[in-house]
């Protein structure tokens, strides 16, 4: 069973970037789709992106030409590359395989 791990998460300022990584502890390559959630307070879990193992994606609109996700199998990463990243960001983020493997989550929080 592929378990995961999040990192990458922090504080930063309205207009600021984080990069967000997902590490495998097994293949990947497998995995038809890995995708990247968030949940925040008092909010329902919505997708914020997917991505397939053919390298097709899906972005939330909230974050269409500020977020990136992308997937190297070979590595058994997954990175999601947040840029010009607002207050409404606040949440913490899920790494996922499948819907089926979870990471445990890392916070990222938005606040001048």
């Amino acid at each position: 069973q592929v378990q995961l791990a999040e990192s990458g998460g922090g504080v930063v300022q309205p207009g600021g970037s984080l990069k967000l990584t997902c590490a495998a502890s097994g293949s990947i390559y497998s995995i038809y789709h890995m995708s990247w959630y968030r949940q925040a307070p008092g909010k329902q879990r919505e997708l914020v992106a997917r991505i397939f193992f053919g390298g097709s994606t899906y972005y939330l609109d909230a974050v269409k030409g500020r977020f990136t996700i992308s997937r190297d199998n070979a590595k058994n990463i997954v990175t999601l590359k947040m840029d010009s990243l607002k207050p409404e960001d606040t949440a913490v983020y899920y790494c996922v395989g499948d819907d089926n493997f979870w990471g445990p989550g890392t916070q990222v929080t938005v606040s001048s």
